[in-house]
């Protein structure tokens, strides 16, 4: 297969997996500290499974050399589990994926901060117009029943905690970084198991909990290997994806309206992203 398509499928496969991770935190009845543990311990445990099935315990040795840069990426990626439970179930579905649309814009900051790399004319404009839409997100919040601002600052958080394990790790291309996944996830399973009583709440475990891990699982995994073969404009197109589909899902599934704030702040993030990515995706051919 022709290593283009191959990316490209393998990244839009793994968007379309992540796609129903906020629909299983909606419909598990427990606390948002339970989920997170269970999503975290699942998703790091189908993850480690299939490392050892594969390659086996020398799977992790190439992450003894990824030094400070590696320990960073994983403390980070740590907390992103628990971070998006929080944002999920404190506010709106709509407003959690149209802020983790943001994330290339933190990663160019980052990235202009930690490794000097400069801000192009294109990335400028683009954050100006996505800060006027999560302006209006924000404004909405406050007017919305299901929404509200502390969601909109975790997902916040995990947008900018994502951005950062990226920037990380721009420096470790040729390290494969799966094997730090697992680790993360499994490291705040355990935090977590630590401050909240887990097995009080496992109704439905098999077809919410495992499958919810599952998903965010496979997913992880090809979102990693997908952006080997595709560039990183291609990539950002693609993940947009989630920030369209996840809204309508959830929608559709509960009936979980975002609000005319959300829908009119995401359209306008969304589609300064979209004219952004377009652009690069230009010029890069």
């Amino acid at each position: 297969m022709n290593p283009h398509l191959k990316g490209l499928l393998i990244t839009a496969l793994g968007v379309l997996l992540v796609v129903p991770d906020s629909l299983f935190v909606r419909l598990i009845e427990a606390e948002a500290l339970v989920i997170a543990f269970w999503r975290a311990a699942t998703a790091g445990t189908f993850i480690l499974t299939a490392l050892l099935l594969f390659q086996g315990p020398k799977a992790f040795a190439p992450l003894r050399r990824t030094g400070r840069a590696g320990v960073i990426y994983t403390l980070l990626m740590a907390t992103t589990a628990p971070g998006f439970v929080m944002a999920v179930t404190n506010t709106s579905v709509a407003n959690v994926v149209f802020i983790f649309a943001t994330t290339p814009i933190f990663a160019s900051l980052f990235s202009r901060a930690f490794l000097g790399e400069p801000i192009s004319r294109r990335m400028v404009l683009t954050m100006i117009v996505v800060l006027a839409g999560l302006g209006i997100i924000a404004y909405g919040s406050s007017e919305s029943g299901i929404a509200s601002w502390k969601g909109d600052l975790w997902a916040l958080y995990v947008s900018m905690a994502y951005a950062a394990a990226l920037t990380a790790v721009r420096r470790l291309r040729e390290t494969p970084m799966i094997p730090a996944v697992p680790i993360a996830y499994l490291g705040a399973a355990l935090v977590l198991g630590l401050i909240s009583d887990p097995f009080t709440s496992l109704a439905d475990f098999w077809l919410l909990y495992l499958g919810h891990g599952l998903f965010i699982g496979i997913a992880t995994c090809l979102l990693t290997l997908g952006p080997r073969y595709i560039t990183s404009a291609e990539v950002a197109l693609l993940i947009l994806l989630e920030s369209v589909l996840a809204p309508i899902l959830v929608w559709a599934v509960i009936g979980e309206d975002p609000g005319a704030y959300a829908l009119i702040g995401g359209a306008i993030v969304i589609a300064a992203l979209l004219v952004s990515n377009m652009i690069a995706l230009r010029r890069s051919r």
